[in-house]
């Protein structure tokens, strides 16, 4: 075998230092953008959240994002908690209307779940505050008690 090259184990095949050097050197970063990607919590509003480039390094952007994240989280909240199908609804269109808000539900729930994977504690912290809040607006057994 040559200097650039190493033998893999079990398989038999080569494969040449100078791929194994690049991909060690490049990690989990995009080819054209040299950022790498967080695999651990961090703090900062240097962050990459649902969208390319957003919110950038802005901080007032950064702001609007766990706003946006926020909102998100107590929307899910309320699809999840709150039912607008009245007695005496056509089973079938209530059936349709249910599967609907459902699939709403489910797209917001994963919006969020996207977000959260930016890794960024704000990020964390705004979805679960928002959960929080959802949950108390739309579902405590509290409200419910009071006859609201």
């Amino acid at each position: 075998m040559g200097d650039h090259e190493m033998m893999m184990p079990h398989h038999g095949t080569t494969v040449s230092s100078s791929l194994t050097e690049t991909w060690n050197t490049i990690g989990f970063t995009h080819p054209h953008r040299k950022m790498m990607m967080h695999m651990t919590f961090f703090w900062g509003h240097k962050t990459e959240i649902l969208f390319k480039g957003w919110p950038g390094s802005s901080t007032g952007m950064y702001a609007v994002a766990l706003t946006f994240v926020f909102a998100l989280a107590v929307l899910v909240e309320g699809f999840s908690l709150f039912s607008v199908i009245k007695p005496g609804t056509n089973k079938a269109a209530a059936g349709f209307f249910q599967t609907g808000m459902y699939a709403v539900r489910s797209g917001l729930s994963y919006m969020v779940v996207l977000a959260v994977m930016s890794f960024n504690g704000g990020v964390f912290l705004a979805a679960v505050g928002g959960h929080a809040v959802g949950f108390a607006l739309f579902g405590s057994r509290a409200k419910r008690s009071s006859g609201s």
